[in-house]
């Protein structure tokens, strides 16, 4: 159903085996997400914390969503001490199944997730077959 195309999150996995996963060199992913499928029902959340709304992008095109968000820089010059949550433009792509119906994809965003639901497609959905026989029975098989 979904295939996961980040580079970097790769290249970083390759890095930690190489060096050791002590932490010092594991950087946070930009837009952690889970997704699952629920029945009928595939769901997608992004954890997008400090986030607007209205900075959040989301195309589809064939069977690739992507989505871009934009965390705004800081308005102070004071010092920073830490700098562990990323600023800027960010994006993400998932590549989806054919069995998915991304004309109807749903998004929500509340309190810093932003949630899809993609229904199964209904040519990818179970369902039975007639068969016919010389005889006056007839059979369903499910497929």
């Amino acid at each position: 159903m979904l295939m996961r195309t980040d580079p970097f999150r790769d290249l970083d996995r390759l890095t930690q085996q190489v060096f050791g996963t002590d932490g010092t060199l594991a950087r946070p992913s930009v837009m952690p997400m889970d997704a699952w499928r629920d029945g009928d029902l595939f769901q997608v959340e992004f954890d997008l914390p400090g986030v607007s709304p209205d900075s959040i992008d989301l195309d589809v095109e064939r069977n690739v969503v992507t989505v871009r968000a934009e965390r705004p820089p800081r308005a102070s010059d004071a010092e920073l001490i830490a700098a562990e949550r990323p600023r800027g433009v960010f994006s993400r792509q998932l590549v989806l199944g054919d069995n998915l119906d991304t004309e109807r994809i749903q998004a929500s965003y509340d309190t810093g997730v932003l949630t899809l639901r993609i229904p199964v497609a209904e040519q990818a959905k179970p369902r039975k077959i007639s068969i016919a026989s010389s005889g006056a029975d007839r059979h369903a098989i499910s497929s």
